[in-house]
């Protein structure tokens, strides 16, 4: 490979293994990244991974299994950004997606990568099912066909397919009617907003969706979008503008502390309830939404909200981030991120954990399974929370 095949060769050897991006804002631990949490191992914390990227463009190291499984076990969960104290901390996981790009030219994968990018390729979505299946979420609901309504409602991959972000999409399209906001869906013409493609390093693909996606918008006459999951709110928000998409984004915490503060939506009386709440990444880190999430949480009346040790800018990553949630690098221990997570969730005494992202809903539950904790904690996205 030659050097200035890299678009970052000029920086990436100012990676100097510091330390800093393996500990939290407090210094509690070395549990800062998911991966290295996880693994406990130099090659898998952010300068780690940086430093064996640049040994291999540089032809000191050769391509493995093993590096691939490396390189694609970063999540995007910018908390190495957060903690960066260097000039080019904003760069790290455009270096780490650089390096993917590379291993997509070359053809150098991971199996579960290759399985991720070829499905959403033929079908539209990760997880290999016909397009003609993906409104099933919608089914026995009164949603009307697109007739030129306020919002468009993009529901996303996870949530018109994972069984169990597939309620939660039901919950929260129920909540929005029941509030009055007039509102559109696409049904099966939906496709993969590309979040993770492109974080996956497939770039041509991901122009593709998003092309796609922003054609279809523009027929209908779309302006303003509300999104199920921070992932999807990312991508339209923030790299669909670069290829001419250009719509008001929200996501539906957003609107729904709006609707709240109007009187519009009445949320429920949860009595000596501790409700604990899990900042998604790409809500937070990755487009700085904090408080919509919590206004609602604290507007639930007889419940108490006890935040994690880890919060905000600092929250510690669910693990489901870059298409963990489906290639799952990450997982089989005890110190996969999503049960690091549920354990810290458990340890503010909550009986209820809140998300509001449909990878983290699904990531986390897991975890609470397999870590036993059923009888204690419940996970529950915040739409259903309100909608009982």
């Amino acid at each position: 490979m030659a050097l200035e095949q890299y678009k970052y060769m000029d920086i990436i050897h100012r990676c100097f293994r510091c330390g800093y991006c393996k500990f939290p804002q407090d210094w509690a631990d070395v549990d800062n990244c998911p991966s290295y949490a996880r693994h406990r191992l130099e090659s898998y914390s952010n300068g780690g991974r940086l430093w064996l990227i640049r040994a291999w463009v540089t032809g000191e190291i050769q391509w493995s299994d093993h590096l691939a499984d490396i390189v694609y076990s970063c999540v995007a969960c910018k908390n190495c950004e957060e903690k960066c104290p260097l000039s080019f901390s904003d760069e790290i996981i455009n270096m780490m997606v650089a390096a993917r790009n590379e291993m997509v030219e070359l053809g150098l994968l991971p199996p579960p990568v290759k399985d991720y990018l070829k499905n959403v390729q033929f079908h539209g979505n990760p997880y290999g099912i016909g397009s003609k299946k993906r409104s099933n979420w919608m089914q026995d609901l009164s949603l009307e066909s697109f007739d030129n309504h306020e919002f468009l409602f993009f529901v996303g991959s996870e949530g018109s397919y994972d069984t169990r972000a597939q309620q939660a999409a039901r919950a929260l399209a129920g909540l929005l009617q029941s509030a009055g906001i007039s509102f559109d869906v696409l049904g099966n013409d939906e496709t993969d907003d590309g979040n993770e493609v492109h974080l996956l390093g497939e770039d041509g693909l991901f122009e593709i969706l998003a092309q796609q996606n922003i054609a279809m918008f523009n027929k209908l006459g779309v302006k303003k979008i509300i999104t199920f999951s921070p992932h999807s709110f990312n991508a339209i928000k923030n790299m669909y503008p670069e290829l001419g998409g250009n719509f008001e984004v929200f996501h539906y915490t957003q609107i729904i502390s709006e609707l709240i503060g109007k009187g519009l939506i009445e949320p429920p009386r949860l009595e000596d309830t501790c409700i604990t709440y899990h900042d998604p990444c790409f809500l937070g880190r990755w487009n700085n939404e904090y408080k919509a999430p919590r206004k609602i949480l604290k507007a639930v009346g007889g419940a108490r909200l006890a935040e994690m040790e880890r919060s905000g800018k600092s929250a510690f990553c669910c693990g489901g981030g870059a298409g963990n949630y489906y290639t799952d690098l990450l997982g089989g221990s005890p110190d996969s991120p999503a049960r690091i997570r549920v354990r810290q969730a458990r340890a503010t005494g909550a009986d209820l954990l809140a998300v509001a992202c449909p990878n983290c809903l699904t990531m986390l539950e897991d975890a609470v399974k397999v870590e036993g904790l059923e009888s204690e904690i419940m996970v529950k996205d915040i739409c259903e929370i309100l909608t009982g």
